[in-house]
Protein backbone atom coordinates (compact mmCIF):
# COMPACT_ATOMS: atom_id res chain seq x y z
CA UNK A 1 0.00 0.00 0.00
CA UNK A 2 1.10 3.56 -0.71
CA UNK A 3 -0.34 7.06 -0.61
CA UNK A 4 -0.64 8.92 -3.90
CA UNK A 5 -0.07 12.68 -3.78
CA UNK A 6 -1.54 12.97 -7.25
CA UNK A 7 -4.85 11.34 -6.28
CA UNK A 8 -4.57 12.13 -2.55
CA UNK A 9 -5.66 8.67 -1.58
CA UNK A 10 -4.33 5.28 -0.56
CA UNK A 11 -3.48 3.05 -3.53
CA UNK A 12 -2.41 -0.57 -4.06
CA UNK A 13 -4.66 -1.71 -1.19
CA UNK A 14 -3.58 -5.36 -1.33
CA UNK A 15 0.18 -4.78 -1.08
CA UNK A 16 2.10 -4.67 2.20
CA UNK A 17 -0.88 -3.72 4.35
CA UNK A 18 0.74 -5.13 7.50
CA UNK A 19 4.06 -3.31 7.03
CA UNK A 20 4.74 -0.40 9.40
CA UNK A 21 3.61 2.97 8.03
CA UNK A 22 4.02 5.35 10.95
CA UNK A 23 5.99 4.83 14.16
CA UNK A 24 6.04 7.10 17.18
CA UNK A 25 6.96 6.79 20.85
CA UNK A 26 3.55 5.24 21.60
CA UNK A 27 3.71 2.46 19.01
CA UNK A 28 3.33 1.49 15.37
CA UNK A 29 0.52 1.76 12.83
CA UNK A 30 0.58 -0.60 9.86
CA UNK A 31 -0.58 0.62 6.47
CA UNK A 32 -4.06 -0.82 6.79
CA UNK A 33 -4.40 0.62 10.29
CA UNK A 34 -3.26 4.01 9.04
CA UNK A 35 -5.86 4.02 6.28
CA UNK A 36 -8.57 3.11 8.78
CA UNK A 37 -7.43 5.80 11.24
CA UNK A 38 -7.51 8.44 8.49
CA UNK A 39 -11.02 7.43 7.44
CA UNK A 40 -12.26 7.63 11.03
CA UNK A 41 -10.64 11.05 11.46
CA UNK A 42 -12.37 12.30 8.30
CA UNK A 43 -15.77 11.25 9.62
CA UNK A 44 -15.15 13.11 12.87
CA UNK A 45 -13.87 16.19 11.04
CA UNK A 46 -16.91 16.35 8.76
CA UNK A 47 -19.21 15.94 11.74
CA UNK A 48 -17.50 18.89 13.41
CA UNK A 49 -17.92 21.10 10.36
CA UNK A 50 -14.73 20.72 8.32
CA UNK A 51 -15.31 21.93 4.77
CA UNK A 52 -13.38 21.92 1.52
CA UNK A 53 -11.21 25.02 1.00
CA UNK A 54 -11.71 26.12 4.62
CA UNK A 55 -8.38 25.89 6.51
CA UNK A 56 -8.09 23.68 9.57
CA UNK A 57 -5.45 24.29 12.22
CA UNK A 58 -3.56 21.22 13.46
CA UNK A 59 -1.58 21.57 16.68
CA UNK A 60 0.66 19.05 18.39
CA UNK A 61 4.18 17.74 18.14
CA UNK A 62 5.51 14.49 16.64
CA UNK A 63 2.60 12.13 17.25
CA UNK A 64 0.94 9.81 14.74
CA UNK A 65 -2.38 11.61 15.26
CA UNK A 66 -0.86 14.75 13.71
CA UNK A 67 0.02 12.89 10.52
CA UNK A 68 -3.37 11.16 10.45
CA UNK A 69 -5.02 14.58 10.53
CA UNK A 70 -2.81 15.86 7.70
CA UNK A 71 -3.76 12.92 5.47
CA UNK A 72 -7.43 13.34 6.37
CA UNK A 73 -7.28 16.98 5.33
CA UNK A 74 -5.61 16.11 2.04
CA UNK A 75 -8.27 13.52 1.23
CA UNK A 76 -11.09 15.94 2.09
CA UNK A 77 -9.61 18.90 0.24
CA UNK A 78 -9.27 20.83 3.51
CA UNK A 79 -6.11 22.99 3.61
CA UNK A 80 -4.16 22.08 6.75
CA UNK A 81 -2.25 24.63 8.83
CA UNK A 82 0.39 22.87 10.97
CA UNK A 83 1.49 24.61 14.19
CA UNK A 84 3.79 22.87 16.66
CA UNK A 85 3.14 23.32 20.38
CA UNK A 86 6.65 24.76 20.65
CA UNK A 87 4.86 27.99 19.71
CA UNK A 88 3.25 30.00 22.52
CA UNK A 89 -0.57 30.13 22.65
CA UNK A 90 -0.57 33.78 21.55
CA UNK A 91 1.16 32.90 18.29
CA UNK A 92 -1.16 29.94 17.67
CA UNK A 93 -4.18 32.18 18.19
CA UNK A 94 -2.76 34.79 15.84
CA UNK A 95 -2.23 32.21 13.10
CA UNK A 96 -5.81 30.96 13.54
CA UNK A 97 -7.03 34.52 13.13
CA UNK A 98 -4.91 35.16 10.04
CA UNK A 99 -6.29 32.08 8.23
CA UNK A 100 -9.80 32.48 9.72
CA UNK A 101 -9.82 28.85 10.80
CA UNK A 102 -12.97 27.99 12.72
CA UNK A 103 -11.71 24.58 13.73
CA UNK A 104 -8.53 23.30 15.34
CA UNK A 105 -7.50 19.70 15.79
CA UNK A 106 -5.45 19.05 18.92
CA UNK A 107 -3.36 16.03 17.92
CA UNK A 108 -2.09 15.50 21.46
CA UNK A 109 -5.60 15.31 22.93
CA UNK A 110 -7.02 13.80 19.71
CA UNK A 111 -9.94 16.20 19.84
CA UNK A 112 -11.45 19.01 17.79
CA UNK A 113 -11.67 22.50 19.25
CA UNK A 114 -13.83 25.40 18.06
CA UNK A 115 -11.63 28.49 17.77
CA UNK A 116 -14.50 30.96 18.08
CA UNK A 117 -13.58 32.38 14.67
CA UNK A 118 -16.13 32.49 11.88
CA UNK A 119 -14.65 30.15 9.28
CA UNK A 120 -14.19 31.57 5.79
CA UNK A 121 -13.33 29.76 2.55
CA UNK A 122 -9.97 30.78 1.14
CA UNK A 123 -9.78 32.90 -1.98
CA UNK A 124 -7.24 30.43 -3.35
CA UNK A 125 -8.94 27.13 -4.08
CA UNK A 126 -7.47 23.63 -3.98
CA UNK A 127 -4.68 24.47 -1.58
CA UNK A 128 -2.91 21.60 0.16
CA UNK A 129 -1.63 23.59 3.13
CA UNK A 130 -0.65 26.98 4.51
CA UNK A 131 2.65 27.06 6.36
CA UNK A 132 3.64 30.07 8.43
CA UNK A 133 7.13 31.52 8.48
CA UNK A 134 8.65 34.43 10.33
CA UNK A 135 7.37 37.79 9.05
CA UNK A 136 9.26 41.07 8.80
CA UNK A 137 6.37 43.11 10.25
CA UNK A 138 6.32 41.11 13.46
CA UNK A 139 3.44 39.02 12.11
CA UNK A 140 4.00 35.50 10.76
CA UNK A 141 3.25 35.18 7.04
CA UNK A 142 1.32 32.34 5.48
CA UNK A 143 2.74 30.49 2.47
CA UNK A 144 -0.05 28.98 0.33
CA UNK A 145 0.94 25.73 -1.38
CA UNK A 146 -1.32 24.15 -4.00
CA UNK A 147 -2.18 20.47 -4.24
CA UNK A 148 -0.37 20.24 -7.57
CA UNK A 149 2.88 21.20 -5.84
CA UNK A 150 2.76 18.23 -3.49
CA UNK A 151 2.36 15.82 -6.38
CA UNK A 152 5.49 17.16 -8.04
CA UNK A 153 7.52 17.00 -4.84
CA UNK A 154 6.42 13.44 -4.04
CA UNK A 155 7.17 12.34 -7.60
CA UNK A 156 10.74 13.63 -7.31
CA UNK A 157 11.34 11.59 -4.16
CA UNK A 158 9.79 8.49 -5.69
CA UNK A 159 11.36 8.69 -9.17
CA UNK A 160 14.72 10.44 -8.71
CA UNK A 161 16.28 9.45 -5.40
CA UNK A 162 16.41 5.63 -5.75
CA UNK A 163 15.79 5.01 -2.04
CA UNK A 164 14.92 1.34 -2.43
CA UNK A 165 11.83 -0.64 -1.52
CA UNK A 166 9.80 0.59 1.45
CA UNK A 167 12.47 2.91 2.93
CA UNK A 168 12.22 3.98 6.57
CA UNK A 169 12.57 7.74 7.19
CA UNK A 170 13.70 9.41 10.41
CA UNK A 171 11.53 12.48 11.03
CA UNK A 172 12.59 14.80 13.86
CA UNK A 173 11.61 18.08 12.18
CA UNK A 174 8.47 19.90 13.25
CA UNK A 175 5.43 19.40 11.04
CA UNK A 176 5.31 23.20 10.83
CA UNK A 177 8.82 23.21 9.31
CA UNK A 178 8.52 22.47 5.59
CA UNK A 179 11.61 20.23 5.51
CA UNK A 180 9.52 17.67 7.41
CA UNK A 181 7.54 17.13 4.20
CA UNK A 182 10.47 15.19 2.79
CA UNK A 183 10.22 12.54 5.48
CA UNK A 184 6.52 11.84 5.80
CA UNK A 185 5.73 12.36 2.12
CA UNK A 186 8.76 10.31 1.14
CA UNK A 187 7.71 7.44 3.38
CA UNK A 188 4.10 7.47 2.22
CA UNK A 189 4.72 7.82 -1.53
CA UNK A 190 7.21 4.93 -1.53
CA UNK A 191 5.16 2.62 0.68
CA UNK A 192 7.76 2.87 3.43
CA UNK A 193 7.57 4.04 7.03
CA UNK A 194 7.96 7.35 8.84
CA UNK A 195 9.60 7.24 12.27
CA UNK A 196 8.45 10.26 14.27
CA UNK A 197 11.04 11.50 16.75
CA UNK A 198 9.77 13.76 19.51
CA UNK A 199 11.91 16.24 21.43
CA UNK A 200 11.83 14.01 24.49
CA UNK A 201 13.25 11.09 22.50
CA UNK A 202 15.99 13.17 20.92
CA UNK A 203 17.03 14.71 24.24
CA UNK A 204 18.36 11.35 25.44
CA UNK A 205 21.05 10.61 22.87
CA UNK A 206 21.43 6.97 23.88
CA UNK A 207 17.69 6.34 23.80
CA UNK A 208 17.45 8.15 20.46
CA UNK A 209 20.10 5.94 18.88
CA UNK A 210 18.41 2.82 20.24
CA UNK A 211 15.07 4.00 18.82
CA UNK A 212 16.60 4.51 15.38
CA UNK A 213 18.24 1.09 15.46
CA UNK A 214 15.08 -0.61 16.66
CA UNK A 215 12.98 0.95 13.89
CA UNK A 216 15.59 0.18 11.17
CA UNK A 217 15.86 3.75 9.87
CA UNK A 218 17.34 3.95 6.34
CA UNK A 219 16.97 7.63 5.42
CA UNK A 220 18.12 10.55 7.55
CA UNK A 221 17.03 14.06 6.49
CA UNK A 222 17.99 17.04 8.63
CA UNK A 223 19.99 20.22 8.82
CA UNK A 224 23.78 19.85 9.07
CA UNK A 225 23.54 21.34 12.58
CA UNK A 226 21.41 18.47 13.82
CA UNK A 227 23.71 15.78 12.51
CA UNK A 228 26.71 17.57 14.05
CA UNK A 229 25.06 17.12 17.44
CA UNK A 230 24.77 13.38 16.85
CA UNK A 231 28.42 13.10 15.84
CA UNK A 232 29.31 13.95 19.43
CA UNK A 233 28.14 10.42 20.26
CA UNK A 234 30.81 7.82 19.51
CA UNK A 235 28.09 5.22 18.88
CA UNK A 236 26.55 7.22 16.03
CA UNK A 237 28.04 4.97 13.35
CA UNK A 238 27.36 2.14 10.92
CA UNK A 239 28.00 -0.53 13.51
CA UNK A 240 25.21 0.70 15.78
CA UNK A 241 22.91 1.88 12.97
CA UNK A 242 23.50 -0.72 10.24
CA UNK A 243 20.35 0.17 8.27
CA UNK A 244 21.13 3.87 7.86
CA UNK A 245 22.30 4.39 4.29
CA UNK A 246 21.17 7.82 2.99
CA UNK A 247 21.64 11.32 4.41
CA UNK A 248 19.73 14.25 2.92
CA UNK A 249 20.58 17.80 3.96
CA UNK A 250 18.91 21.16 3.50
CA UNK A 251 18.08 24.50 5.13
CA UNK A 252 21.76 25.23 5.86
CA UNK A 253 25.07 25.10 4.03
CA UNK A 254 26.74 21.68 3.93
CA UNK A 255 30.51 21.73 4.37
CA UNK A 256 33.06 19.05 3.43
CA UNK A 257 33.98 18.83 7.12
CA UNK A 258 30.52 17.53 8.03
CA UNK A 259 30.37 15.21 5.02
CA UNK A 260 33.75 13.66 5.76
CA UNK A 261 32.87 13.23 9.42
CA UNK A 262 29.78 11.31 8.35
CA UNK A 263 31.67 9.14 5.88
CA UNK A 264 34.18 8.27 8.60
CA UNK A 265 31.24 6.82 10.57
CA UNK A 266 29.12 5.57 7.64
CA UNK A 267 31.60 4.73 4.86
CA UNK A 268 28.96 3.44 2.41
CA UNK A 269 26.38 6.18 2.97
CA UNK A 270 24.98 8.34 0.19
CA UNK A 271 24.93 12.08 0.95
CA UNK A 272 22.46 14.33 -0.88
CA UNK A 273 22.36 18.10 -0.59
CA UNK A 274 19.23 20.09 -1.38
CA UNK A 275 17.88 23.62 -1.33
CA UNK A 276 14.60 25.43 -1.54
CA UNK A 277 12.49 27.93 0.36
CA UNK A 278 9.12 27.15 1.94
CA UNK A 279 7.62 29.13 -0.94
CA UNK A 280 8.81 26.46 -3.39
CA UNK A 281 7.47 23.35 -1.63
CA UNK A 282 10.47 22.40 0.48
CA UNK A 283 13.20 22.08 -2.16
CA UNK A 284 13.98 23.10 -5.72
CA UNK A 285 17.54 21.88 -6.31
CA UNK A 286 19.46 18.76 -5.34
CA UNK A 287 22.75 17.01 -5.89
CA UNK A 288 24.33 13.81 -4.66
CA UNK A 289 27.88 14.28 -3.41
CA UNK A 290 29.57 11.89 -5.82
CA UNK A 291 33.30 10.98 -5.74
CA UNK A 292 34.25 13.83 -8.12
CA UNK A 293 32.43 16.47 -6.06
CA UNK A 294 33.80 14.95 -2.88
CA UNK A 295 37.33 15.26 -4.21
CA UNK A 296 36.80 18.89 -5.20
CA UNK A 297 35.50 19.62 -1.66
CA UNK A 298 34.16 23.13 -2.36
CA UNK A 299 33.28 25.25 0.70
CA UNK A 300 30.39 24.93 0.98
CA UNK A 301 29.10 22.17 -1.29
CA UNK A 302 26.77 23.36 -4.06
CA UNK A 303 23.06 23.15 -3.34
CA UNK A 304 22.41 21.22 -6.53
CA UNK A 305 20.78 21.42 -9.93
CA UNK A 306 17.17 22.27 -10.66
CA UNK A 307 14.65 19.47 -10.30
CA UNK A 308 12.96 18.27 -13.52
CA UNK A 309 9.91 20.47 -12.92
CA UNK A 310 11.80 23.55 -11.72
CA UNK A 311 13.33 26.53 -13.51
CA UNK A 312 16.22 28.07 -11.53
CA UNK A 313 18.06 31.19 -12.67
CA UNK A 314 19.82 34.29 -11.36
CA UNK A 315 18.60 37.86 -11.54
CA UNK A 316 21.40 40.25 -10.57
CA UNK A 317 22.87 37.51 -8.40
CA UNK A 318 19.58 36.61 -6.70
CA UNK A 319 18.38 33.00 -6.95
CA UNK A 320 14.95 32.90 -8.58
CA UNK A 321 12.74 29.85 -9.09
CA UNK A 322 9.75 29.20 -11.30
CA UNK A 323 7.38 26.30 -11.85
CA UNK A 324 4.15 24.72 -10.68
CA UNK A 325 5.81 23.90 -7.34
CA UNK A 326 6.01 27.60 -6.45
CA UNK A 327 3.48 28.86 -3.92
CA UNK A 328 0.17 30.46 -4.85
CA UNK A 329 1.22 33.58 -2.95
CA UNK A 330 1.30 34.78 0.66
CA UNK A 331 -2.01 34.72 2.47
CA UNK A 332 -3.67 38.16 2.30
CA UNK A 333 -0.38 39.90 1.50
CA UNK A 334 -0.72 41.49 -1.97
CA UNK A 335 2.21 43.77 -1.09
CA UNK A 336 4.55 40.80 -0.81
CA UNK A 337 3.02 39.17 -3.87
CA UNK A 338 3.87 42.25 -5.93
CA UNK A 339 7.51 42.33 -4.87
CA UNK A 340 8.40 38.63 -4.56
CA UNK A 341 6.36 36.85 -7.25
CA UNK A 342 6.37 37.00 -11.05
CA UNK A 343 5.40 34.96 -14.10
CA UNK A 344 7.94 33.23 -16.34
CA UNK A 345 6.97 31.15 -19.37
CA UNK A 346 3.46 30.84 -17.99
CA UNK A 347 4.65 29.53 -14.60
CA UNK A 348 4.62 31.10 -11.15
CA UNK A 349 7.99 32.50 -10.10
CA UNK A 350 9.51 33.54 -6.77
CA UNK A 351 12.46 35.76 -5.86
CA UNK A 352 14.13 33.96 -2.98
CA UNK A 353 16.26 36.79 -1.61
CA UNK A 354 19.17 34.33 -1.62
CA UNK A 355 22.37 35.15 -3.47
CA UNK A 356 24.19 32.55 -5.51
CA UNK A 357 25.97 31.50 -8.67
CA UNK A 358 25.34 28.82 -11.29
CA UNK A 359 28.25 27.08 -13.02
CA UNK A 360 28.41 25.65 -16.52
CA UNK A 361 27.07 22.30 -15.28
CA UNK A 362 23.98 23.89 -13.77
CA UNK A 363 25.20 23.52 -10.19
CA UNK A 364 23.96 26.28 -7.92
CA UNK A 365 26.06 27.55 -5.00
CA UNK A 366 24.47 29.58 -2.20
CA UNK A 367 26.21 32.79 -1.14
CA UNK A 368 24.01 34.20 1.62
CA UNK A 369 20.94 36.39 2.03
CA UNK A 370 20.11 39.64 0.29
CA UNK A 371 18.06 40.85 3.24
CA UNK A 372 18.08 40.26 6.97
CA UNK A 373 16.40 36.88 6.89
CA UNK A 374 18.54 34.12 8.37
CA UNK A 375 18.47 30.37 8.83
CA UNK A 376 19.75 29.16 12.18
CA UNK A 377 19.67 25.49 13.19
CA UNK A 378 17.41 24.94 10.20
CA UNK A 379 14.79 27.50 11.22
CA UNK A 380 14.09 30.48 9.05
CA UNK A 381 13.98 33.70 11.08
CA UNK A 382 13.28 37.26 10.07
CA UNK A 383 15.51 39.42 12.25
CA UNK A 384 12.89 42.15 11.98
CA UNK A 385 10.36 39.91 13.74
CA UNK A 386 12.83 39.37 16.57
CA UNK A 387 13.35 43.15 16.66
CA UNK A 388 9.61 43.62 17.02
CA UNK A 389 9.21 41.19 19.90
CA UNK A 390 12.24 42.61 21.74
CA UNK A 391 10.55 45.99 21.61
CA UNK A 392 7.64 44.57 23.62
CA UNK A 393 9.82 44.08 26.70
CA UNK A 394 9.09 46.48 29.60
CA UNK A 395 11.12 49.69 29.60
CA UNK A 396 12.36 49.12 26.05
CA UNK A 397 12.11 51.54 23.16
CA UNK A 398 13.36 49.35 20.35
CA UNK A 399 15.00 46.00 19.74
CA UNK A 400 17.57 44.69 17.29
CA UNK A 401 18.89 41.19 16.64
CA UNK A 402 22.27 40.32 15.16
CA UNK A 403 23.39 36.98 13.79
CA UNK A 404 27.00 36.12 14.59
CA UNK A 405 28.69 34.16 11.81
CA UNK A 406 31.86 32.15 11.42
CA UNK A 407 34.19 32.96 8.49
CA UNK A 408 32.49 30.23 6.41
CA UNK A 409 29.10 31.94 6.85
CA UNK A 410 27.67 29.48 9.36
CA UNK A 411 25.47 31.24 11.92
CA UNK A 412 26.72 30.50 15.42
CA UNK A 413 24.12 32.33 17.48
CA UNK A 414 21.83 35.31 17.64
CA UNK A 415 22.46 38.27 19.97
CA UNK A 416 19.71 40.69 20.98
CA UNK A 417 20.00 44.38 21.84
CA UNK A 418 17.39 46.61 23.46
CA UNK A 419 17.30 50.41 23.39
CA UNK A 420 16.09 51.42 26.85
CA UNK A 421 13.54 54.17 27.24
CA UNK A 422 15.74 55.99 29.73
CA UNK A 423 18.86 58.07 29.32
CA UNK A 424 22.30 56.78 30.13
CA UNK A 425 25.89 56.54 28.92
CA UNK A 426 26.58 55.29 25.37
CA UNK A 427 27.70 51.76 24.62
CA UNK A 428 26.42 48.40 25.80
CA UNK A 429 25.44 47.58 29.34
CA UNK A 430 24.05 44.67 31.37
CA UNK A 431 20.28 44.51 31.59
CA UNK A 432 18.50 46.40 34.37
CA UNK A 433 16.86 44.32 37.10
CA UNK A 434 13.35 44.78 35.69
CA UNK A 435 14.45 42.78 32.60
CA UNK A 436 15.80 39.81 34.57
CA UNK A 437 12.96 37.62 33.25
CA UNK A 438 13.36 38.58 29.58
CA UNK A 439 13.60 34.99 28.34
CA UNK A 440 10.30 34.01 29.95
CA UNK A 441 8.62 37.14 28.57
CA UNK A 442 9.81 36.42 25.03
CA UNK A 443 8.76 32.77 25.32
CA UNK A 444 5.16 33.96 25.69
CA UNK A 445 5.33 35.42 22.18
CA UNK A 446 7.76 33.43 20.04
CA UNK A 447 9.11 29.85 19.86
CA UNK A 448 12.46 29.07 21.54
CA UNK A 449 14.51 29.18 18.33
CA UNK A 450 13.62 32.88 17.92
CA UNK A 451 14.91 33.89 21.37
CA UNK A 452 18.43 35.38 21.34
CA UNK A 453 21.10 33.55 23.31
CA UNK A 454 22.17 36.81 24.96
CA UNK A 455 20.55 40.21 25.52
CA UNK A 456 22.31 43.50 26.11
CA UNK A 457 21.07 47.01 26.80
CA UNK A 458 21.94 50.21 24.91
CA UNK A 459 21.01 53.83 25.32
CA UNK A 460 20.39 54.61 21.67
CA UNK A 461 21.21 52.35 18.71
CA UNK A 462 23.71 53.29 16.04
CA UNK A 463 21.73 54.04 12.87
CA UNK A 464 22.23 53.58 9.14
CA UNK A 465 21.76 56.37 6.62
CA UNK A 466 18.13 55.30 6.27
CA UNK A 467 17.55 55.57 10.03
CA UNK A 468 17.46 51.85 10.68
CA UNK A 469 19.31 50.09 13.46
CA UNK A 470 22.82 49.43 12.18
CA UNK A 471 23.25 45.69 12.80
CA UNK A 472 26.83 45.66 11.54
CA UNK A 473 27.80 48.41 13.94
CA UNK A 474 26.05 46.62 16.82
CA UNK A 475 27.97 43.47 15.95
CA UNK A 476 31.26 45.38 15.94
CA UNK A 477 30.44 46.96 19.29
CA UNK A 478 29.62 43.55 20.74
CA UNK A 479 32.78 41.87 19.43
CA UNK A 480 34.94 44.80 20.55
CA UNK A 481 33.55 44.58 24.07
CA UNK A 482 34.28 40.84 24.20
CA UNK A 483 37.86 41.31 23.00
CA UNK A 484 38.60 44.21 25.32
CA UNK A 485 40.86 43.08 28.20
CA UNK A 486 39.33 43.14 31.66
CA UNK A 487 40.24 46.19 33.76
Amino acid sequence: MRFSFDRFDFIEPDAGTQRPAVIDAAGTLGWQQLAQAVEQWEQQALARGARRDEPLLITGHKETAFLVAILGCLRLGVPFVPVDVINPPERMARIATLVQAGLRYDAQARSFVDTGIAAQPLQEKSLAYIMFTSGSTGDPKGVQIGRESMGLFAGWIRDCLALGEAPVFMDQMLFSFDFSLFNWMGALVTGGACVLCARETIADRQAFAAYLARTHVNVWASTPSFVRQQLLDADFDQQHLPDLRVFVFGAESLTPTVAEALWSRFPQARIINSYGPTEATCSTTWVEIDPALRQRAPLPFPIGRAKPYADVFLDEGEICVAGDHVMRGYLNRPDLHATRMFMRNGKRGYRTGDLGEIDGEGLVTFHGRRDDQIKMHGYRIELAEVDAVLATLPGVRAGAAVALKRPDGFIVRMIGFVDLDRSGPPGMHPLPEDLAGWRELLAQRVPPYMIPSELLACHGFPLTQTDKADRKQLERMYLDSRMRPAQ
